[in-house]
């Protein structure tokens, strides 16, 4: 997998790749790097995760989720590393 630490500046994302294979790279590396597999989170804490890399975080969470790294229970209420 290529090195996405280009797309980031002092630990923050520059911006979201437009280039869906690029892209995925950059969700499986937030996947790995900011949820622990066996864990559940609520809603406020995926948020909060995906905040300390980025302002969208309704962006990540959404494309997260659409690719299969993130699942979201049917009520939404918690959301868990895919795989777990």
């Amino acid at each position: 997998m290529s090195d996405v630490s280009t797309l980031f500046s002092h630990g923050r994302l520059t911006s979201v790749p437009r280039k869906a294979a690029r892209r995925e790279q950059l969700l499986v590396h937030l996947a790995d790097t900011l949820f622990t597999p066996d864990r559940a989170y609520t809603e406020p804490e995926v948020n909060a995760a995906l905040l300390t890399v980025h302002e969208d975080f309704p962006a990540l969470r959404r494309y997260l989720i659409t690719a299969g790294l993130l699942t979201r229970s049917r009520d939404g209420s918690s959301y868990q590393r895919a795989g777990a």
